[in-house]
C-alpha cells in the first residue's frame, strides 16, 4: 500500500468504519427502544412484553451466527471490495424491511435477514483495513472498523433512540437504512481495488473449522462476551425502573456506554498488537470487575452512568484482541476466522439477551441480567486461560496477527 497517500488511506479506512457505524446502529438501537417496540407490536410495556420484545435482539444475533461462516465460505475467492459492496446492499434492504414489516413475527424475520451480512462485513472490511494499515498494525486496522461500531454507540444509537421515542421505532430503522446506502457510496468511491485481492478458497476457509482451537476461542468470545450483552440489552428498563430516571435519560446512558466502548476499543487495538495474551486475560478480568460494579451500584444515578461507561469500555477492549486471536488460530483462512469471531460475538448477543430476558420474566428484577453476565464473563476468562495453555508451541508469536 506504499503508493497510497496518507489522505487516501484514511479516507478508505473511514469509509469502512462508516459501515461499522451503520451496523452498530442496526444492531444496538433496539436495546434502547424495547418499550416502544413492545408497545407497537405486542400491545403493552409490561415486564413480560418488554422481555418478549427482546427477541428482536436475539433474532438479529442468530442471523449473524448463521450468515457469517456461510458467506465466508461461499465468497472466499471474491475480491474483498466487491464483497463489502454487496453486503452493504443486503444490509440496506434488510434494515428497510425491518422498518416496514407490519407484525412482530415479520419483524423477527426481517431482523434475522438483516443480520446475515454482519459477520462477513466485519471480516472482509477488517481484512481490508488491516491491509491498509500495514504489517504489525493489523489489530489496529480491525479496531478502526470496530471503532465505527463504538462511535455508533457513542452518538448514533442515542440519537436514533431519541428519534424512535419521538417519531416511532420504525423511523429509526428507516434512517439507518439510509446510512447503509451512504456507506455503499463511500466505499465504492474511496476503497482501492488493489486492497481487495484474495487467494483464499472455500476449502481452505472450511478446513479451519476442523481446528479445535478455533472452536475454543469462539466459545471464549461467545460465552465471555455475553456478559456485556446481558447488561446492555436491558439498559432501558434498568434506567427507568431501577434507577428511577425518566425515558429521556436513556439516550444519555447509551452515550456513557458508547464513550466507554470508544475508549476501550482504541486501547484494546493498541494493546493487542503488543501482547495479545495479556490483552485478553486482563480484559476479561476488567469486564468482571465492571459488571460487578454495575450490579451493585446501578440503582443510583452516578452508579448507572459510571457502570455503563466501565462495562462498555472493558468489553470493547476485548474486541480487537478476540478478532486477532481467532485469525491467529486460523492460518490460511483469515476471512473465516474473522467471520467466526463475529458469529461468536452474536452468539454472545443471543445468550446475553435471552438469559437476561429469562431472569426478568421470572421476576428476578431488571438487575438480574447483570449477575448472569458476571458468571458468563468469569467463564470467558477461564476459557481464555485454557486456550492459551493448550497452544502446542509456547514460543508461537501471539503479539498480533501475522
Amino acid at each position: 500500500m506504499e503508493h497510497l497517500t496518507t489522505r487516501h488511506r484514511w479516507t478508505a479506512l473511514l469509509a469502512l468504519a462508516l459501515g461499522g457505524v451503520a451496523i452498530g446502529l442496526t444492531e444496538f438501537v433496539a436495546m434502547g427502544l424495547l418499550p416502544e417496540i413492545a408497545r407497537d407490536l405486542l400491545g403493552g410495556t409490561s415486564a413480560g412484553e418488554v422481555a418478549e420484545a427482546g427477541w428482536t435482539i436475539t433474532a438479529y444475533a442468530l442471523g449473524v451466527v448463521a450468515g457469517a461462516p456461510l458467506i465466508a465460505a461461499l465468497t472466499a475467492r471474491w475480491p474483498r471490495k466487491r464483497l463489502v459492496l454487496i453486503l452493504l446492499v443486503l444490509f440496506a434492504a434488510g434494515t428497510a424491511a425491518s422498518a416496514l414489516a407490519p407484525t412482530f413475527g415479520l419483524v423477527l424475520v426481517a431482523r434475522f435477514v438483516a443480520a446475515l451480512p454482519h459477520g462477513a462485513y466485519f471480516g472482509a472490511a477488517g481484512l481490508l483495513a488491516a491491509s491498509l494499515m500495514g504489517k504489525g498494525k493489523e489489530a489496529r486496522g480491525y479496531a478502526v472498523v470496530l471503532g465505527g461500531l463504538t462511535l455508533a454507540n457513542l452518538a448514533g444509537v442515542p440519537a436514533m433512540t431519541s428519534l424512535g421515542q419521538s417519531a416511532g421505532w420504525r423511523a429509526s430503522y428507516a434512517v439507518i437504512a439510509g446510512v447503509f446506502l451512504l456507506t455503499l457510496l463511500a466505499v465504492a468511491v474511496s476503497v482501492p481495488d488493489l486492497a481487495s485481492a484474495t487467494a483464499g478458497s472455500a476449502r481452505a476457509e472450511l478446513r479451519t473449522l476442523a481446528r479445535p482451537q478455533v472452536w475454543l476461542v469462539a466459545a471464549t468470545a461467545a460465552i465471555g462476551f455475553a456478559g456485556f450483552f446481558a447488561v446492555n440489552s436491558y439498559i432501558a428498563p434498568v434506567t427507568t425502573e431501577v434507577t428511577g430516571l425518566g425515558t429521556g435519560a436513556i439516550p444519555w446512558v447509551l452515550v456513557a456506554f458508547g464513550l466507554g466502548m470508544t475508549v476501550g476499543n482504541a486501547l484494546g487495538g493498541w494493546f493487542a498488537d503488543r501482547d495479545l495474551r495479556r490483552a485478553l486475560l486482563f480484559g476479561f478480568s476488567a469486564v468482571i470487575a465492571a459488571i460487578l460494579f454495575f450490579a451493585l451500584f446501578a440503582d443510583t444515578t452516578p452508579g448507572l452512568f459510571a457502570g455503563a461507561f466501565l462495562v462498555g469500555g472493558t468489553s470493547l477492549f476485548l474486541g480487537p484482541a478476540l478478532q486477532a486471536r481467532l485469525i491467529t488460530v486460523a492460518p490460511g483462512a483469515q476471512l473465516m476466522g474473522a467471520a467466526v469471531n463475529q458469529s461468536a460475538m452474536n452468539v454472545a448477543n443471543s445468550i446475553g439477551a435471552a438469559l437476561g430476558g429469562l431472569t426478568i420474566a421470572r421476576g428476578l428484577g431488571y438487575l438480574s441480567p447483570a449477575w448472569t453476565g458476571l458468571a458468563l464473563s468469569a467463564a470467558g476468562l477461564l476459557l481464555a486461560a485454557v486456550s492459551f495453555a493448550l497452544d502446542r508451541t509456547p514460543a508461537r508469536p501471539e503479539e498480533g496477527v501475522r
